[in-house]
């Protein structure tokens, strides 16, 4: 089985190569290696600061939070949602080595006959509360409002997608051409439950929501609510599982659809104690959300990444693989796997940083190395157990 068996046939890539090949041209801003576009200063016109804005959202998942919501009657998944939505985002950002004094809007799309005022009303209180936890960290983030539109002919039942921006002094930006041969790669569990987290978190993120919610759950949600996926996805695809989502996941505390909806982990606090400790020393921060494990190949140049000593795939994973007889090979490219979160550093920095996460009751620990790619393209080697897979870029 493929990828395109995976994700492509229910209209979805991960790779996103269409994408990319788009826009090729476009212009690439000052970083050019950078993992978010940075624009110059238009504001103010120093010509020593930078301008970061990022646009993103929950995507699919926001179609399971009302399945479970219709389910259940809990409004509250509307608000990790929002928190979903701002992290694609926020964590984003914070790749490029911004960690204070972000300005976010938001764009709701709904359709108006499946979704009342009061799930809008949960969205925004999501954004209040997550934006409230995160000054206790030190991160101020500042709500200038948003957009609902009801787009009932475009939206199946709603979409929640946000804008962060925020100023940078250019001589702080992080570029992932910094990236070289002999840095280790330090990895940040997803999963687990950290600092600033209320509960255990599956470490599913935002990204391979459109096939782990057709993959875990039976097909009685979707002859129940079929507003809740596209008619063109060959039927075979829809909700093919075997899950219900009151269904406990083993070795977790979480119900099958808790587990899914678990909202997307950021790394803020951590990655702002990391920086202002090792501020220079931080030769690349990358987010594995679209490509999961293989987002790597997308920067850096020549390099030849060797992730060899991978943190534990979390039990949502193993649920996936072992339920739809996915390969290794096929789930990287789509879900984080079990670390959402990379850094790229000196050795000798390694350990330190490690113990900072730790502090954070964030699973870390060296998952890799890179060398000098025998191509000019980047290539990953992944090892796991008796495997040993490849891809390139």
């Amino acid at each position: 089985m493929t990828e395109s068996n995976i994700y492509l046939s229910r209209g979805v890539s991960s790779s996103k190569d269409e994408i990319h090949q788009a826009i090729q041209d476009v212009d690439q801003g000052l970083f050019p290696g950078a993992f978010c576009k940075i624009l110059p200063d238009y504001l103010s016109g120093n010509p020593e600061s930078c301008i970061l804005m990022h646009a993103d959202g929950a995507g699919t998942k926001s179609s399971l939070a009302y399945l479970y919501w219709k389910e259940t009657g809990d409004l509250s998944v509307f608000k990790d949602i929002a928190v979903d939505s701002m992290v694609m985002n926020l964590d984003d950002l914070l790749c490029v080595g911004a960690t204070n004094n972000f300005i976010l809007s938001n764009t709701i799309g709904r359709n108006k006959f499946f979704i009342p005022g009061e799930v809008i009303q949960a969205v925004i209180e999501g954004y209040g509360d997550i934006v409230t936890k995160m000054k206790e960290y030190g991160i101020n983030i500042h709500l200038s409002g948003g957009e609902t539109a009801d787009v009932g002919d475009l939206v199946r039942t709603i979409i929640v997608d946000s804008t962060m921006m925020t100023q940078l002094k250019r001589n702080q930006v992080i570029s992932l051409d910094q990236i070289q041969p002999g840095d280790c790669i330090l990895g940040f569990s997803s999963s687990g439950q950290a600092k600033w987290e209320s509960k255990f978190n599956s470490g599913i993120g935002s990204n391979g929501l459109t096939a782990a919610r057709h993959d875990c759950f039976n097909s009685e949600y979707g002859e129940k609510y079929p507003e809740t996926f596209s008619g063109n996805i060959p039927q075979e695809m829809v909700y093919c599982g075997k899950g219900k989502i009151g269904d406990a996941l083993a070795n977790t505390p979480l119900t099958l659809g808790q587990a899914v909806l678990s909202p997307t982990r950021t790394y803020a606090p951590l990655i702002k104690m990391v920086l202002e400790a090792f501020a220079n020393k931080i030769h690349g921060i990358i987010h594995c959300s679209g490509g999961g494990q293989t987002k790597c190949l997308k920067f850096g140049k020549g390099i030849h990444y060797v992730k060899d000593k991978l943190l534990p795939i979390p039990a949502i994973f193993q649920y996936i693989s072992d339920t739809r007889n996915y390969s290794l090979t096929e789930m990287y490219p789509v879900f984080n796997m079990g670390h959402r979160l990379e850094m790229f550093v000196d050795q000798q920095y390694a350990e330190s940083i490690i113990k900072i996460a730790k502090d954070c009751d964030i699973e870390a620990q060296i998952i890799g190395f890179c060398e000098k790619s025998n191509t000019q393209k980047n290539t990953l080697t992944i090892k796991h157990l008796s495997e040993t897979i490849q891809y390139q870029g």
